[in-house]
């Protein structure tokens, strides 16, 4: 029996997705996280110090595809988790305590050995034509909700 590859198409990103986010979020929950704190504490880890809350919260809806609330909500769990704070030298900054850095950190390096174990083995030029695709899929994608 032979198989061929499936053509890409938004069931099988989709199940990459999914199933991959699964193998993430078991590693985030041994942390006692959840997937959307983890990319609301990513932006954060990135920005290199303290983000504007307006910029945080943008930053989050454009990754997540959800409603303001639900990361004002985010920001507000680990504001009280003590993972973020407010920045006493910039007005609406946030910035990352250090347990929240420490979190952070745990987990991405979690997250990069997840990857690591499942991109293992795939040609670079065939992830680098995955990446191609994927990111004019989501270029297209994130116009069309812009238009809306």
């Amino acid at each position: 029996m032979t198989t061929t590859a499936p053509h890409v198409n938004g069931r099988v990103v989709a199940l990459a997705h999914y199933a991959s986010r699964a193998l993430l979020e078991d590693a985030l929950t041994r942390h006692g996280a959840t997937f959307n704190q983890s990319v609301t504490l990513r932006v954060v880890a990135v920005a290199g110090g303290a983000v504007g809350r307006d910029a945080l919260v943008a930053d989050v809806i454009g990754s997540l595809k959800t409603d303001e609330s639900v990361v004002h909500g985010v920001i507000a769990e680990l504001t009280a988790a003590k993972l973020l704070e407010e920045d006493p030298a910039e007005a609406s900054g946030i910035r990352l305590t250090d347990a929240g850095r420490a979190l952070y950190e745990s987990t991405a390096t979690e997250s990069a050995e997840i990857a690591a174990r499942l991109y293992a083995d795939i040609p670079a030029e065939d992830l680098a034509i995955a990446g191609r695709v994927l990111t004019l899929v989501t270029e297209r994608a994130n116009a069309e909700l812009t238009e809306a």
